[in-house]
Parts: C-alpha cells; sequence; structure tokens
C-alpha cells in the first residue's frame, strides 16, 4: 500500500487543503475515488483511513481531505481546533475547494508520469454535507464520471427554522454544540448568506435534477440526523440515480470518532461494497 500522507495545497482564500492518497503502486491506470467529509468532520474522522485502505486495496486512487475551513490546522488536520476558520466556512468555499483538489490531482505530477491513475474515471464520494458537495460539482465539471453519496442532504437548509435565521442575522452568528468535543462551534451569517446569495450555483435539487451521469445515494433507513426521505428525494429528482437504503444504519453507519476497532462496521462494509460495484460497472 502507497500512502501519501498530510498534503498540503492552497484552498479557499489561501488557506491550505490537507490531502492524503491511497494506492496500491503498479504503474498501471487505476479509477480514482475524491471523498469529501462532512460538517464537523475531516478526512481522518473515525474510520476513513480505513474506509480509504479498503478502496485501495479494491483497485481504486483514494484521496481524501479537509476543506480548508472546516476546522483543522496544517499542523493538526485531525482535530477541530481553529474554530475562527471553522465559523468562516460556506458552501461556496467547499465547493471551490473540491474543485482545488481535482484540479491538483489531474494536474502535471508524479502520478501521471506513473501511470497511476486514469483522468477518464474520475468520481466522487461524499459523506452528508460532503455528499452534496459533490453533487453541485458533478453537475458542473465534466471530468466527472459518477458520483457517490452517503447520507447526503437534499437541502443545505433543511434544519433552518425561520426563527433561527432571525436570530443569525440579529446576532450575526449562531453557535452549535459539537457533542463529541463539548465545543460551542460559531457559524457567521455569511453561511446563511452565502446560501441566500448563490442559490442558483448552491441548489442541490436543480444540479441533480440537470445530471446524466450515474448517480448512487446510500442512506440509513435509521438516520436521524439526516432523514432517509433526503435519499428518497434525491433519488427521485433523475432517472439516472439508484438509492440503496441500509436497514437499520445510522447517520455514520454505525461508526464514531475515534475509531480504534480493527474492522469497520457492517453497515459501512455494505455501503464500500455497493461503491465499489456501482464504481465498477
Amino acid at each position: 500500500m502507497h500512502i501519501l500522507n498530510n498534503i498540503v495545497i492552497e484552498g479557499s482564500k489561501g488557506k491550505p487543503i490537507v490531502l492524503d492518497v491511497f494506492f496500491e503502486q503498479s504503474k498501471q491506470p487505476k479509477p480514482i475515488i475524491i471523498f469529501a467529509h462532512g460538517f464537523k468532520g475531516f478526512k481522518d474522522w473515525g474510520p476513513w483511513n480505513k474506509v480509504a485502505t479498503k478502496f485501495a486495496e479494491d483497485g481504486f486512487v483514494f484521496v481524501k481531505f479537509n476543506f480548508s475551513h472546516n476546522g483543522t490546522t496544517e499542523n493538526r488536520p485531525d482535530n477541530l481546533e481553529d474554530l475562527d476558520a471553522f465559523g468562516q466556512n460556506n458552501f461556496s468555499f467547499e465547493l471551490d475547494d473540491l474543485g482545488y483538489v481535482m484540479d491538483w490531482l489531474l494536474g502535471p505530477h508524479s502520478f501521471f508520469e506513473n501511470a497511476e491513475i486514469d483522468p477518464a474515471r474520475l468520481n466522487l464520494l461524499g459523506h452528508s454535507r460532503g455528499g452534496s458537495i459533490a453533487l453541485i460539482k458533478g453537475a458542473s465539471d465534466s471530468r466527472i464520471k459518477k458520483v457517490v453519496t452517503l447520507a447526503a442532504v437534499s437541502d443545505f437548509a433543511f434544519n433552518w427554522s425561520d426563527d433561527l435565521k432571525n436570530e443569525w442575522r440579529k446576532n450575526g452568528r449562531i453557535t452549535i454544540r459539537n457533542s463529541r468535543t463539548n465545543q460551542d462551534m460559531p457559524l457567521a451569517v455569511q453561511l446563511l448568506e452565502d446560501l441566500e446569495n448563490n442559490y442558483d450555483r448552491l441548489d442541490i435539487a436543480a444540479s441533480v435534477k440537470k445530471m446524466d451521469i450515474p448517480l448512487l445515494f446510500i442512506h440509513g433507513t435509521a438516520d436521524t440526523s439526516v432523514p432517509f426521505s433526503h435519499a428518497e428525494a434525491l433519488n427521485s429528482w433523475n432517472q439516472n440515480a439508484r438509492l440503496v437504503a441500509i436497514d437499520g444504519a445510522n447517520h455514520t453507519f454505525g461508526t464514531s470518532h475515534p475509531w480504534i476497532r480493527k474492522e469497520i462496521t457492517s453497515d459501512l462494509y455494505k455501503a464500500i461494497d455497493a461503491t465499489t460495484e456501482f464504481l465498477n460497472n
């Protein structure tokens, strides 16, 4: 297994994107998976390293990265420490960051020289909000051949009530509790304004409806963070889409952070197997 850890490239507003690449070195072109993490997530969350290894063993080049404003830092890519950056993150930054990762991977460097990647087989995989970002990117970039989502949202603002938005505008920020770390994490009102001011670009439904590439939506039926109805909505918007329901699975497919067990859960294995089959056919 060949692993390149914590490569740093430039992201939105000049902040760093830290990324990893997993692959079996063979000097043969392999299909690519670029993975986008979700809200309050990061590239080293829970079992993502084990997931990356599994996909690499199955013949993919697997790239996972931290969005530039997700709250991690170049020195601590595995912890949410930069709450100022977290508070200034928005959907447009994440969409741009995904593009920067694609540009870097497909640019002139050792992967092309060693023929390790096949740029004609570039796929996106995203969890939760990262899945929705992947869908929007897939609708606007012809380099992307397939998109797979894990527990993606069908509307970025689905849990923002009118009262919340009014409070947000009045105070200029809100805070959310991170139950894992007990942090009160800020969200500046610019996140709300980004969605409102750029809705044509950030409209998940419109993006999915116009896509003409294969789509796979994987969702647990017991997801209480993003209800299964989101997957049903996404699937209904495109005739090229396929929905895989994992019975009884929650939002993280039974995993948590940190993940110290040797094996991942059966629910996550089901998601990986469904993804591999979809991307290989």
